[in-house]
């Protein structure tokens, strides 16, 4: 299996995202054993949990190491302390994947040796549950086998989209990377807003979660654009017209999206 071919492998950081990854990783064929993580902060039920998968830890990333791949899984805040540190236990053929946002390719690669293949990505939380959004860019070093290697990394734990330009790394940030949190807001402010039109709020919150979860569902399954989705619903001078109306006004959802990722797409670049 594809999967195989990333071990041994190397996990430095096995919070929330990286964490997730791995529970994927080890459910569709990745052995424990082949596994080992770095994290101090790591509790220790969770230790546990994945001790009894056979994973196996370690206090730091040691010379000599020399996994097949090497998963940098920290947040960017920590990468100027982690790097260093991490970087003695590649090898010279060790793929190095960091999915620390805002993080340049530079700022990695200069960490390890000339030659080291290097892929940043961005996922997202849907990781979690296999349905994730991630993109990846490698550096001139990943060759094709480094990128099927990747590929079946991210595969499963969900889409992925490889990019011919960094700089696109920062907008994807903004779009899929933070996006999640962007639908559960929606989910949020509709249930306040069905409680403002006068139902019970348990009620209110029932009706927009599981509309934000089937009208997702529906967008996984059909081949429809969104915004042809979006017609099929709204039937001349109806009431989903009425309330497109405000949404898609000048002042609405649109120009207030654009200015939310673009702030998002900012701090991307600040962080790197």
């Amino acid at each position: 299996m594809m999967l195989e071919r990333a071990a041994p492998l190397l996990l430095v950081g096995a919070g929330k995202m990286g964490g997730a990854m791995l529970d994927r990783w080890l459910a569709l064929g990745l052995p424990g054993p082949a596994v080992t993580i770095v994290d101090p902060h790591l509790d220790g039920a969770r230790r546990a949990e994945l001790a009894g998968l056979g994973v196996r830890f370690a206090d730091e990333a040691d010379e000599g190491m020399a996994p097949a791949v090497l998963v940098l899984a920290v947040k960017p805040q920590s990468m100027a302390d982690v790097l260093p540190k991490a970087a003695p236990a590649a090898g010279p053929a060790t793929l190095v994947v960091s999915i620390a946002a805002g993080t340049g390719m530079g700022t990695i690669a200069a960490a390890f040796p000339a030659g080291q293949p290097v892929v940043r990505v961005m996922p997202n939380t849907p990781a979690q549950i296999g349905a994730g959004m991630s993109a990846a860019f490698a550096n001139d070093n990943v060759d094709e086998a480094g990128r099927a290697v990747v590929g079946a990394l991210l595969g499963a734990v969900g889409a992925v989209e490889w990019l011919d330009d960094e700089g696109h790394l920062d907008a994807v940030t903004a779009v899929s990377g933070s996006g999640p949190a962007y639908v559960f807001l929606l989910a949020e402010c509709l249930a306040v807003a069905g409680r403002e039109a006068g139902l019970p709020a348990d009620l209110a919150e029932r009706l927009a979660r599981q509309t934000v979860i089937g009208g997702g569902a529906l967008l996984a399954e059909s081949t429809l654009p969104a915004g042809r989705l979006r017609e099929n619903v709204t039937s001349p001078n109806g009431t989903t017209a009425a309330a497109l109306a405000v949404l898609m006004a000048d002042d609405g959802l649109q120009p207030l999206l654009t200015r939310a990722v673009a702030a998002a797409k900012a701090r991307s670049i600040e962080l790197g």
